[in-house]
């Protein structure tokens, strides 16, 4: 999780107070009816919802994208709204967490969820062992651990992956988790079978870009999976700052030198093989 400046580290499991949760500059409270509203006043932003534990899941990114009417909310009070959505619906931080990431787990495995087709392609290519970069709430090492696979998780705010720490044993899934920028990894050369990216390349540019490929290929033993959107325009409450089409997939495959696969499939997919690197 990000943050801005003058406000501390974000802690998800702190404790808050049941139906309204605090962080910085940002207030999330439940109400007893009504849509999901954005107050903004003298540098605070106030959002009220109406949501149930059964509305807790990845569903609800797409909902508040909707919602948004503010040309100032960026990805800082996109995510921190997220968070207190999910904190203030349901009392508890960690019985919250479960909540909502069963629900999303759940959606993701019935195919009902946006990301769903997503999730389900990635499954399909990974071999072996997989090592995800960028994995944020780890939804898709998750579903792979849940099926049998050794998996490890990633990513550069330690917030994310405590949270997966703390909510993997709720869910009965065995997953282990390394903090880390995706382009500097600390693990062994051909640690991994296959290593995932699942739409991380849009929040970084060029050159980041280029050295999480590299490192993705020294790690994988087998197989590099690349995920993109296709936007016309990067969504910046999403932190996307740029866009891909298959023209320019092709063109970051071909940098590599190694063989390759590009195709669409609910946005963009390429596939590297690491076993010619």
């Amino acid at each position: 999780m990000s943050t801005i400046a003058n406000e501390p580290v974000l802690d998800s499991l702190a404790p808050s107070t049941p139906g309204l949760w605090s962080f910085g500059h940002v207030t999330v409270e439940r109400v007893d009816s009504g849509p999901i509203s954005l107050d903004r006043r003298g540098g605070r932003l106030h959002v009220r919802h109406s949501l149930t534990p059964a509305d807790l899941s990845e569903r609800l990114v797409a909902g508040v994208t909707s919602s948004i009417q503010d040309a100032e909310f960026g990805q800082n009070e996109f995510e921190l709204t997220m968070v207190g959505l999910v904190r203030s619906t349901v009392d508890g931080a960690l019985e919250s967490w479960t909540t909502y990431y069963r629900n999303s787990l759940a959606e993701l495995l019935d195919g009902t969820a946006d990301f769903a087709p997503i999730h389900d392609k990635a499954e399909e290519l990974v071999r072996g062992s997989v090592l995800d970069l960028g994995s944020c709430f780890g939804f898709l090492p998750l579903r792979l651990a849940r099926a049998g696979m050794d998996v490890t998780a990633t990513d550069i705010l330690p917030g994310t992956m405590i949270l997966l720490d703390a909510v993997a044993p709720e869910l009965g899934i065995t997953i282990d988790t390394v903090i880390c920028d995706a382009g500097e990894v600390p693990a062994p050369d051909n640690s991994a079978d296959t290593v995932t990216a699942i739409h991380l390349l849009e929040h970084v540019d060029d050159s980041v870009g280029e050295a999480v490929i590299a490192q993705a290929l020294r790690i994988a033993r087998q197989r590099v999976v690349i995920a993109v959107p296709f936007e016309d325009e990067a969504t910046a409450c999403h932190g996307h700052i740029r866009t891909f089409d298959l023209e320019s997939l092709r063109a970051v495959g071909r940098q590599t030198g190694v063989p390759f696969e590009v195709f669409e499939h609910h946005g963009g997919w390429l596939v590297l093989d690491a076993s010619a690197a």
